[in-house]
């Protein structure tokens, strides 16, 4: 039975400081002036230096031109910073990524009654890393910015979001339901929440009977489930659930439930 049918029917991944500059004077020794030396410099001196300093300064001027118009037309000119440049090893910048130990696909679900089941079901993307999750995450709407009627599933790579397939129909889902309200307080913080469980494989030995998640954006209540590969295994399935309603920062008194996909098995709370 398609999943949409039985639940009643994206991730963000910096901060600075500045110093302050303080003003500086600079102070001049007397001996840094052009003073008269000698009795006989006395007269004229000065305005000597003046003329001097200003025909040295005028030289340099007429010279920087030159050098200006001739690095317009002058190809020795154009050829130095090239071969600066080619002489120079290229700066290589290698960004260490961080593997996951599960490849995840992440799929998107919009409802149309007009359509098959699966031809609503499209994958988005895939990835193993740290790095490509954020950039994932970051990429996708928010799931409280989706329309009524529309999932998404993260799920391990090779495992299709629905009981069909041959890993999820003996196992079965915890169940977590939302008010209309929370959907703007709590949905997308419990939906980060439950991917970063899978993700992080934070369930320990019994990562390995996860098999992903759903978030279901419905009118009358929003919904987020952790599907797992056997319901029979209830040492697995009880660890799960302890250890994903802590992450979800649950009160104890919060009950969560345990549904089996096919045998509707009772409830188990954690």
């Amino acid at each position: 039975m398609p999943v949409s049918e039985d639940i009643g029917g994206q991730i963000e991944g910096v901060n600075g400081s500045r110093d302050k500059q303080a003003d500086a004077t600079c102070t001049y020794e007397v001996s840094d002036l052009p003073t008269a030396r000698y009795a006989g410099e006395a007269k004229g001196g000065i305005r000597k230096w003046e003329k001097e300093k200003r025909e040295e300064e005028e030289e340099e001027a007429a010279v920087g031109a030159w050098a200006g118009e001739e690095a317009a037309s002058s190809p020795w000119a154009l050829r130095a910073p090239r071969k600066k440049a080619q002489d120079e090893d290229p700066v290589e910048v290698k960004l260490e990524l961080h593997p996951l130990r599960n490849r995840w696909a992440l799929w998107f679900f919009k409802n149309d009654r007009s359509r098959a089941w699966q031809d609503n079901l499209h994958l988005v993307t895939k990835f193993d890393t740290v790095e490509d999750f954020w950039a994932m995450y970051s990429h996708i709407q928010l799931a409280s910015k989706l329309s009524s009627g529309c999932d998404y599933a993260l799920f391990k790579d090779g495992i299709e979001p629905m009981w069909e397939d041959s890993r999820n129909k003996r196992g079965g889902r915890w169940l977590v339901s939302l008010t209309k309200q929370q959907r703007h307080s709590e949905l997308d913080r419990l939906w980060l929440e439950t991917l970063l469980c899978l993700i992080g494989e934070s369930f320990e030995e019994h990562s390995r009977e996860v098999c992903g998640a759903v978030v279901n954006i419905r009118t009358k209540g929003d919904k987020i489930a952790v599907w797992t590969r056997e319901a029979e295994n209830q040492a697995g399935v009880l660890h799960i659930g302890r250890v994903y309603k802590e992450r979800l920062g649950l009160s104890t008194k919060t009950v969560i439930g345990y549904q089996a996909h096919q045998t509707r098995l009772p409830r188990a709370t954690p």
